[in-house]
C-alpha cells in the first residue's frame, strides 16, 4: 500500500469513528427546566411587612410553634431585610412565655404546586436556636397532618455548620419508610448568606444549596401509601424557632438571636398557566 492510500485509509477510519456513538456516552441531554418568576419579596418597604403577602404565624402547642408572639420588635423591615428575632420575654406581665420569636407564613395568600422556591439568608446563632424555611399544604387534599406531607427546605440547630433538608410524610413518619432517601445534610457559611431552595415536579423533588441540588426524593412505584402526597400547592413558613426535643434546650445567656432574610422568590415552569 502507497503512502498515500495509507494516508486515505487512515482518514476513513477516524471520520468512521465520529459517527459511531461512544459506549456509556448519553446520546442527547437532559432537557433543562425553564422557569418564569411569579411571585417574591424583597423587602424594600423598610419598616412594614407587606401583609397581603405575609402573615404572622400564631401561636400554638408544638415545639416549633410554642413561642410564637406578633409583638411588633420580633419583626423588623430594614435595609431590604426581614429580621425575624428570638429573645427573652421581658414583657411577663403581658405574654406567660418564657421566650418570645418571630415567624411568618403565606398561608392562604400564597402557595405553589409546581415551581421552585428559594430564600437567600444569613442565619444567626444561639444554644437552642431552631431557624427553619418550610412548606405545608394549602388544601390538604389527602385529610390531616402528614397525610400531606411537610417539605422542610432549612431547618438549622444551635451552632452547627450543617442545615438539614427533609420530606416529612404518612410514608415516613407514620409507616417509618427510610427508602427513598429523605433527608440530606449539606454545609453552609455559618457568616454569611446562602441560599435554600427546593423545586416541586409531577415526579420528584430536588433540594438545592446556593444553587446546586442536594437531594432528589422522587415519586416512586409503591403499594404503601402517601409515599408521593405532593401534586398539590404548598405554602411557605419563614421562623425563628427557640427550644425542642430536637435542638434542645435554651440558653439564654446566648440570646437574642436573629434570622435575617434578604429575599423570597418563587417560579413556575415556563408555558405553565
Amino acid at each position: 500500500m502507497n503512502r498515500i492510500t495509507t494516508v486515505r485509509a487512515v482518514l476513513l477510519v477516524a471520520a468512521a469513528a465520529l459517527l459511531i456513538p461512544t459506549a456509556g456516552v448519553a446520546k442527547t441531554k437532559e432537557k433543562t427546566q425553564k422557569w418564569r418568576l411569579v411571585w417574591k419579596d424583597d423587602f424594600k418597604k423598610t419598616g412594614c411587612l407587606d401583609t397581603t403577602k405575609w402573615s404572622k404565624i400564631p401561636r400554638g402547642g408544638s415545639d416549633w410553634d410554642k413561642y410564637m408572639s406578633p409583638r411588633e420588635d420580633l419583626y423588623e423591615v430594614r435595609d431590604g431585610h426581614l429580621i425575624l428575632h428570638g429573645i427573652i420575654n421581658d414583657r411577663p406581665d403581658q405574654d406567660t412565655a418564657r421566650y418570645i420569636t418571630g415567624g411568618v407564613w403565606t398561608k392562604d395568600k400564597f402557595a405553589v404546586k409546581f415551581g421552585k422556591i428559594e430564600i437567600r439568608a444569613r442565619l444567626g446563632e444561639a444554644q437552642g436556636s431552631w431557624p427553619a424555611f418550610w412548606m405545608l399544604s394549602q388544601d390538604e387534599k389527602y385529610g390531616r397532618y402528614p397525610m400531606n406531607g411537610e417539605v422542610d427546605i432549612m431547618e438549622h440547630l444551635s451552632y452547627d455548620s450543617i442545615v438539614y433538608q427533609t420530606i416529612h410524610s404518612h410514608y415516613t413518619l407514620n409507616l417509618k419508610q427510610e427508602t427513598p432517601k429523605r433527608f440530606t445534610t449539606a454545609p453552609i457559611d455559618r457568616e454569611g448568606y446562602n441560599t435554600y431552595g427546593v423545586e416541586f415536579y409531577p415526579d420528584r423533588i430536588v433540594f438545592t444549596l446556593n444553587g446546586e441540588p442536594t437531594l432528589t426524593y422522587p415519586k416512586i412505584e409503591t403499594d404503601l401509601e402517601g409515599q408521593f402526597p405532593f401534586d398539590q400547592a404548598y405554602y411557605l413558613l419563614m421562623d425563628m424557632q427557640l427550644g425542642g426535643s430536637w435542638v434542645g434546650a435554651v440558653d439564654p445567656e446566648t440570646l437574642p438571636v436573629k434570622m435575617e432574610i434578604d429575599w423570597v422568590k418563587v417560579w413556575e415552569p415556563k408555558g405553565k398557566r
